[in-house]
Order: structure tokens, then sequence, then C-alpha cells
């Protein structure tokens, strides 16, 4: 539980430093260096876990973890790049906020998570905090196309349907590898996509202010993935994906206190809200532990 608050507060975090060197590096170019840069802080532990284990993952499994690590962090955020086009940041923020609903209906219906009334009551306050620490924004936004919005939720769902199959493999095994590997492979597929953003040539002209914040982004998110993955194995995925409603509570403080911008005043009944949703999604299961055995 500690790992996944921790990943949520990150996320927050790195949002902030985000809006701050996507002045000058583009989006998906970003995203390619924050995770190769987050790849590169976890290859010196995970080169001595892999020499550790007697033999490497199989094939299919080294697939399945790839594929797993490129819409993660590859596919999300193209999806999600893709429905910023058109729909305003508050409303896909919102849409967004679903993750955990999505990831609890995926759960179950995968038999992976038991399905509980407390759980969803705690998931459904969760996304009703985030709401309103949004309402400033979203009062007076137009809504963006369909093929937009859809987009986004898209995105939502890809985080969602990750988050649930990662847990065999992370059983399997050890999570530093697993971590650098997926981040690796997400890493190669923004690279790609990014080419049409002609980052070689882009990146020859931002600031040093603006690298020191990709390299903030870039080594909070190593850790925070790490984090993320291992709270994935230990606990069940809607558990751990609910910690994501403390991201825009602390974008709005960190940009609050470091970025000058207005705190919304109803930011205290969407930090009550969200502390409600947490303790009744995270509070002890009386009989048996609501993930199903991987």
């Amino acid at each position: 539980m500690l790992a996944a608050a921790a990943t949520g507060v990150q996320v927050g975090a790195a949002i902030v430093a985000s809006r701050f060197a996507v002045a000058e590096v583009p989006p998906l170019t970003l995203a390619m260096l924050r995770y190769a840069i987050g790849f590169c802080c976890l290859l010196p532990f995970a080169v001595p876990a892999l020499r550790a284990m007697r033999t490497l993952p199989p094939a299919r499994d080294l697939l399945a973890m790839a594929a797993l690590g490129t819409g993660q962090f590859g596919i999300l955020i193209a999806l999600l790049n893709a429905g910023l086009r058109t729909v305003p940041a508050a409303p896909a923020a919102l849409l967004f906020s679903l993750f955990p609903l999505l990831t609890l209906l995926l759960a179950a219906a995968l038999g992976r998570e038991q399905f509980s009334l407390r759980l969803l009551a705690g998931v459904l306050l969760s996304i009703a905090g985030v709401a309103v620490s949004l309402l400033p924004k979203l009062h007076g936004a137009h809504g963006g196309s369909w093929w937009g919005e859809l987009a986004v939720l898209a995105s939502a769902c890809v985080g969602a349907l990750c988050s649930v199959l990662y847990r065999p493999y992370l059983q399997r095994y050890p999570t530093v590898p697993v971590s650098a590997f997926a981040m690796l492979a997400s890493v190669l597929f923004l690279a790609a996509i990014a080419s049409g953003e002609d980052w070689p040539a882009r990146l020859r002209g931002v600031s040093p202010p603006a690298w020191g914040a990709v390299a903030f982004v870039g080594l909070s998110s190593g850790i925070g993935y790490f984090w993320w993955l291992y709270a994935l194995k230990h606990e069940s995925p809607t558990r751990v994906t609910v910690f994501l409603a403390l991201n825009p509570v602390t974008a709005a403080l960190l940009g609050w206190s470091l970025l000058g911008e207005p705190l919304p005043a109803q930011m205290l009944g969407a930090l009550v809200l969200i502390a409600a949703g947490l303790a009744l999604a995270t509070w002890p299961p009386s009989a048996k532990r609501q993930a199903a055995p991987g």
C-alpha cells in the first residue's frame, strides 16, 4: 500500500515537472526520455538480479512482458496524447480517473480479484474526489470530439488491462528485471512513434533547466515504476490503481507551491473524498484476500 501511495504521489510530481519541460520538449519525445532515463536507473539493479536467476524467462513470457510495458507506457501515452488534441485537459483527466473502476471490472471479469461493494464504493469515492478537484477547470470546458474522448477512455482501458495482466509475471520473476525489461520495450516503441516530432534535432536546443526537469521526471519514473510493479505483485490491481487518485491532488499542491498556480478552494473537500475512498478500498478483507491466485 505504501508503494502504491508513493506511486500516486510520484505521478503528480512528474506531471508538474513535465509542465515545465514540455514547453521545450515535445510530448512523445518527453515520454521517451522519461522512460529511457528510468530504464538506465533500473539497469544497474536489474543485471545482478538477472545473474541470480538460474534460467532466463521463456520467449513467450518475454514477449508478454514486452507487450505489457509497451501498452502501459507506450500505447497508453500515444492514445492519451491523441485524445488531448481535441479534449480539454480537465475532462480528459476525469475520464482517465475511471482507471481504477475499469481495473476492478476487468479483474473481476477475469477472475483475478473478488468484487465487493465496499471496494466499489471506495473506487467511486476516489473518482468523486478527483472530479471535485477538477471542478474549476471542468466548469465551462467544452467537450472534445467523440473520438478524442474515446481515445482517452481507451488509454485508461489499456492501463487497467496491463495492471491486471502483470501479476502472474511479477509472481514468477524478480520485480526489478521485469520493470527494466518492460520499460525498455516502451522506450523502443516511443522512440519509433516520436520520430514524427524530429526528436534528435529538437533535443539540441533544450535548455539546461528543461534538461533538469526531464532528469527529475525520468529518475522519479524509474523508481515509481518499480514501486508500481512491486505493489501489483503484492496487492490486488484495484487496491493499487485506486491510489492514482492522489495524482491530481499532488499536482495541484506542487503546482501551487512551486509554479505559483492558484489552488482550488474545494481541494480540501477533494482530499476528504479521496481519503475516504482509499480507506474503503484498502480496508483489509474480513475473510479471504480479494486477489485470486495469479
